[in-house]
């Protein structure tokens, strides 16, 4: 199912899509994949499986963390296309989100092609952006990948308007400036970006990511957008737990308050 369809599905149900995020290889290979399997079990439409990198610019310290222990105990692309490949297999919607450099040293091409043999529906690119995209632009064309690019309240109309008309699928509304992380209170800044988002193509689905770690927040946060964005309040029910087993119940535990979220939105 590719991510417009499970948008449009959502849309036909009257709620937002849920997308929760788990590093590759955190804290192992096959634990992450037990990890992210259980997320989509317990109601994440869409699962964002995360390159860890050693540089991410955008991430907060959570998912810093995450990353960091995945790249010590040696993960690296492949394993990242191996654990997509086994959630995709399990029936989940699987979207990549990667920083641009693994991307170049791999090949643009090759990792389109290879990334599409996975199974994977989509890819984010935080730190590319459409002006230096071309080559990604059309190995994603060819292989038939969506292209999600971000967007932030710093975004002036002129660039959003050319970010939307590149993006297929989705685009990633960044709901506050800074780095990501859950918050105690939703950004005021998320429904006028998204409201500026309709209004450079009403036909584009927004997800808006960066802030929101309860069923409450998700509700809220689906009053407004199409899909709500999940990342280190669910890593954080991983790196908190005293052992696996408690790791995957508290994941379950908020992957399903989070869907519930979604499917009761806050007009």
């Amino acid at each position: 199912m590719s991510i417009a369809d499970v948008f449009a599905k959502a849309k036909a149900e009257q709620r937002s899509v849920l997308i929760g995020c788990m590093p590759a290889g955190f804290p192992t290979v096959d634990d992450s994949i037990a990890s992210m399997i259980a997320m989509h079990e317990a109601g994440c439409d869409v699962i964002e499986v995360e390159l860890p990198y050693s540089d991410p610019v955008m991430d907060g310290p959570v998912i810093q963390k995450a990353s960091d222990i995945a790249l010590a105990a040696g993960v690296r692309t492949r394993d990242t296309l191996r654990i997509i490949e086994a959630v995709a297999r399990a029936g989940a919607p699987v979207v990549l989100m990667t920083y641009w450099n693994p991307i170049e040293k791999y090949g643009v091409h090759a990792f389109a092609r290879d990334l599409a043999s996975a199974g994977a529906t989509g890819m984010i690119t935080p730190d590319l952006i459409p002006d230096e995209a071309q080559e990604w632009i059309e190995a994603s064309d060819a292989n038939r990948i969506d292209r999600t690019f971000l967007v932030s309240p710093s975004s002036t109309d002129e660039r959003l308007a050319m970010t939307v008309a590149h993006c297929r699928g989705f685009v990633y509304a960044t709901a506050l400036m800074g780095v990501t992380g859950a918050r105690t209170a939703v950004s005021r800044q998320a429904p006028d970006l998204v409201a500026r988002v309709r209004q450079a193509d009403p036909r584009m689905a927004v997800g808006v990511g960066l802030g929101v770690g309860n069923g409450a927040q998700a509700a809220e946060v689906a009053g407004f957008a199409d899909g709500v964005i999940v990342g280190s309040a669910l890593i954080r029910c991983v790196l908190d737990a005293p052992d696996r087993a408690a790791g995957l119940a508290r994941l379950r535990a908020l992957s399903t308050e989070l869907a519930e979220g979604v499917r009761k939105p806050q007009k």
